[in-house]
């Protein structure tokens, strides 16, 4: 493929997604035990769980998909992570035009997420938070689609800038979440929060290039 993403692909890449998540739920969890509540990855693997279980049979449009989506994580994901992710995904179904999307209307989709993420959390880029990982991204994917990018393309460079991002909240000081309430002792670890959009971002680009 090259130009479009049908429903189909994206249910796939939430299967991705989760499946991902099952992988690194360990490491999520150690994540999460340096600097928060150490539930991270077992809150989202749990999520995710139940929005596949939802996905059968699998929504016929984009935006019901992930209307289902943000909607059974923010009921079954403890901790801030469910209703940010669910913000995410709610915030991207009104932003779809139609089924079959091409790269800019993709975008345009996950950049309504992440505006929507910005909103609910209050966060910003620097906090070490999730917006690490995301923001990076969404401007990479912009910047692809800009320079013609097919969207597997586009989610090669999303992936890449938010790992990028991820792999910089390393050294910073949060100042929002649980994490927060460390203070200097937040330094020196990876937000899981960032980690766990990368694996997102990671599962949109391998399930894109596996139906080319």
């Amino acid at each position: 493929m090259s130009g479009a993403v049908s429903t189909d692909d994206l249910v796939a890449w939430i299967h991705a997604f989760r499946d991902a998540v099952h992988q690194h739920r360990d490491e999520l969890t150690r994540l999460d035990s340096e600097i928060g509540d150490a539930d991270h990855g077992s809150n989202m693997a749990r999520g995710l769980d139940a929005v596949v279980a939802k996905l059968d049979p699998a929504p016929a449009s984009a935006p019901e998909l992930f209307k289902t989506v943000g909607m059974t994580l923010v009921s079954s994901v403890g901790g801030a992570s469910g209703p940010l992710y669910g913000t995410l995904f709610l915030r991207m179904g009104p932003a779809l035009s139609s089924d079959d999307l091409d790269a800019a209307s993709l975008g345009a989709a996950l950049r309504a997420g992440v505006h929507g993420v910005i909103a609910r959390g209050k966060a910003e880029l620097g906090d070490k938070t999730m917006i690490d990982a995301l923001a990076p991204a969404v401007d990479a994917w912009d910047a692809a689609v800009g320079a013609g990018a097919a969207p597997v393309e586009a989610a090669r460079a999303a992936a890449e800038a938010a790992a990028r991002g991820r792999d910089a909240t390393e050294p910073l000081v949060a100042r929002k979440g649980r994490a927060s309430y460390l203070g200097e002792r937040s330094a020196g670890h990876l937000d899981p929060g960032a980690t766990s959009a990368t694996l997102l971002l990671e599962a949109l680009r391998d399930t894109l290039a596996g139906t080319e």
